[in-house]
């Protein structure tokens, strides 16, 4: 086993994954619910940056049943864009995992486990 061609590919893999981890946190997911009602936007890492609730989506005339339905329609719009999100991150990350032979590489420093 050559040590130096090991070591090369270790530090490839690191910049490939420091890329990766870039791409997601400039990257920006949409998630929305109720027909475009509420839209929430969360960075690639999953942080809620967005949160957008159409007026329309508000019934003056019933207060309660209307701050419900909301609430609903916001966790539902955060659960679609956090489902994007893993999907992106697993478009992401993916390939760097199978390329570590799923677990990552214990032991080597500055490149974690998965």
């Amino acid at each position: 086993m050559d040590m130096q061609a090991l070591l090369q590919q270790a530090q490839q893999m690191q910049q490939q994954l420091v890329e990766a981890q870039q791409a997601l946190e400039d990257a920006e997911v949409e998630g929305t619910s109720g027909g475009g009602l509420v839209k929430v936007k969360l960075s690639g890492r999953g942080q809620v940056e967005d949160i957008t609730v159409d007026p329309q989506a508000v019934d003056a005339a019933d207060a309660e049943e209307s701050a419900q339905t909301v609430a609903d329609l916001v966790l539902a719009a955060i659960r679609d864009a956090e489902a994007q999100v893993e999907r992106l991150q697993q478009e992401k990350m993916g390939p760097l995992a199978q390329g570590l032979g799923g677990g990552g590489m214990p032991g080597m420093p500055g490149l974690p486990g998965f």
